[in-house]
């Protein structure tokens, strides 16, 4: 049976809508007596569509009436959300909280993580994973499993920030802030089987007096390539690779020359010269894995090799942007982060 409209049903109508426009507190209650009565599938359209339900004489009373009472509506509501607005503004002491917001200023990346970013961008697309270390290491890990002698002068106060604690005969138990990022190097092995290709960008710890190249605080980036044949011209070629695409220039000339770490062997420095420079610039620690690291981490030595290296991030970054002082990373000074 079709439901009938008649000016009984109008009035009830419009009782409701008054009773429900009496007690509205917000904006969202209105929408939705907004919604109830005027909109799409509300109270005013749904009575419309059953003016043609209606003998003929009856049709043009009735929808005279609808339209009516439709602007009546409308009318109301405006008006109360004006009046709601106002009381909001009010109360937030002149503040319209319906007007759109200020842009909120877009921050910027720090020069320290641009760089990282790139190495992780480059080394990725050489099939290297990347890899996170701990920032609170053990001795064992920093010093001992990386071929370290007891009495090697990095160990000393003077350098490391040792966790104060009493000292424990067993090293994996005596703490301190790694002081460098191979110290994720045996971490790595003992979990995982040859052939790898890993990076482990992260923030090391010195005990140094802080001036322009000098901080307590820095960036490294660790990597290491462990397989059965594993030589230095594989490490020449990434390096290489890496630089030209690092700089973005493929003229730039690299060297390798003798060094020496205590985990690697045999060891080597790796210089750069870039494009219109005439001195050469000290860039990566690197080396054949010793075998001691590999006995370390479980591994036969007689069965894999592999290369080692470390990089300054905070270094790179600096001849990178023509950074002249260290500093500039760890002062948070918005004139000088907000150039990058």
């Amino acid at each position: 049976m079709v439901e009938k409209i008649n000016l009984k049903t109008i009035q009830d109508i419009e009782h409701r809508f008054n009773q429900d426009i009496a007690n509205i507190q917000s904006i969202e209650d209105l929408e939705k007596i907004k919604s109830k009565y005027l909109g799409s599938k509300g109270e005013l359209r749904k009575n419309f569509l059953l003016i043609k339900y209606l003998p003929p004489e009856e049709r043009k009373k009735i929808g005279e009436k609808l339209n009516q009472v439709r602007l009546v509506f409308q009318k109301y509501i405006n008006n109360k959300e004006n009046q709601i607005k106002k009381e909001v503004i009010e109360k937030d002491k002149g503040i319209d909280v319906t007007i759109p917001g200020k842009k909120i200023k877009i921050g910027h990346i720090h020069p320290i993580f641009r760089t990282i970013f790139k190495i992780e961008e480059i080394f990725g697309k050489m099939g290297f994973e990347v890899a996170e270390g701990q920032e609170l290491e053990n001795e064992w890990y920093n010093f001992d499993s990386l071929n370290m002698p007891a009495d090697h002068p990095a160990r000393d106060i003077q350098d490391t920030f040792w966790i104060k604690q009493k000292r424990n005969r067993d090293h994996k138990k005596n703490y301190l802030m790694r002081t460098q990022t191979s110290a994720m190097q045996v971490r790595y092995m003992e979990k995982h089987s040859p052939p790898f290709r890993v990076i482990v960008p992260g923030r090391t710890f010195r005990y140094e007096a802080t001036d322009a190249s000098h901080e307590m605080q820095f960036y490294q980036c660790e990597g290491f390539m462990v397989d059965s044949n594993i030589s230095v011209a594989n490490f020449n070629a990434i390096m290489n690779l890496f630089f030209k695409h690092f700089f973005a220039d493929s003229s730039i000339e690299t060297r390798m020359r003798p060094g020496y770490f205590p985990f690697t062997e045999p060891s080597f420095e790796f210089d750069i010269k870039l494009k219109g420079e005439k001195k050469w610039l000290e860039t990566v620690g690197a080396g054949m894995i010793h075998p001691n690291v590999f006995r370390s981490a479980g591994l036969n030595p007689q069965k894999i090799q592999g290369f080692a290296f470390g990089m300054g991030v905070d270094r790179l970054t600096m001849i990178k942007y023509k950074i002249d002082d260290i500093r500039l990373f760890y002062q948070n000074d918005i004139r000088f982060l907000k150039q990058f």
